[in-house]
């Protein structure tokens, strides 16, 4: 159930996370990681010490364990295995597209933050017929102070041409909620393919959603809000 359902505010701007948001993609990074530190190191990691490493995209911690002599290799070995596997490992969440033409058929600004790497986000992004929905893209890469800083909503903000007060950010991890804090925006966390659902249902935020279609019907009261505040 979302929280204050009764005080949504008319958002003129929206960012999405991807991975574990718009996405299904965590299993696909978990093995394209492990893919590459078990040729260049032999060894694998766990889910949950990959994501410790996350923050800097996915380069950046290749980069720390990888000799660097060899990064340049790694890195090409990673995102090839990540392209030749994303059909089978990586889904778009169903429901997602719909809420995605629907905001951009109201004129909400769409916008995505995602402490994926450039080249990993435009693999996804255009496996998945999305480049079209965003007014702003940022990764991980487009940012000195990565996730849980807040300067990756920041960015994309400024591209949308979108003050703080009038956005919303869409997140499934506590990285997503204390960058939105420091950003000074309002987070609601989704929670049907998070990682970190036990850490992150903890935390206070303006909404919560637990299925794909609660937030569907939530999207259509926003959207409604919206018009009706353009019209007064």
């Amino acid at each position: 159930m979302s929280l204050n359902q009764s005080a949504i505010k008319p958002y003129r701007g929206i960012i999405f996370d991807m991975d574990g948001t718009l996405t299904r993609t965590n299993q696909l990074v978990f093995d394209t990681f492990n893919h590459v530190t078990d040729k260049y190191l032999n060894r694998t990691y766990s889910p949950e010490e990959i994501t410790a490493m996350f923050g800097p995209p996915e380069d950046i911690a290749i980069q720390k364990l990888v000799d660097k002599f060899d990064f340049e290799n790694a890195m090409r070995d990673f995102y090839n295995y990540y392209r030749e596997h994303h059909n089978t490992k990586a889904e778009l969440h169903d429901g997602i597209r719909e809420v995605l033409l629907t905001l951009n058929a109201a004129d909400i600004s769409l916008g995505l933050f995602t402490g994926k790497g450039r080249v990993s986000t435009e693999i996804t992004l255009e496996k998945f017929g999305l480049n079209d929905y965003f007014a702003a893209v940022v990764s991980g890469n487009d940012v000195k102070r990565h996730k849980p800083a807040g300067e990756g909503i920041q960015r994309a903000l400024h591209e949308m041409n979108i003050a703080a007060e009038d956005a919303l950010m869409i997140g499934d991890s506590v990285a997503d909620v204390n960058a939105s804090r420091e950003a000074g925006v309002d987070i609601a966390i989704v929670l049907w393919d998070s990682f970190g659902y036990n850490r992150v249902i903890k935390h206070e935020t303006q909404y919560r959603f637990f299925t794909i279609e609660e937030f569907r019907q939530w999207i259509y009261k926003l959207i409604k809000i919206t018009i009706n505040e353009s019209e007064t």
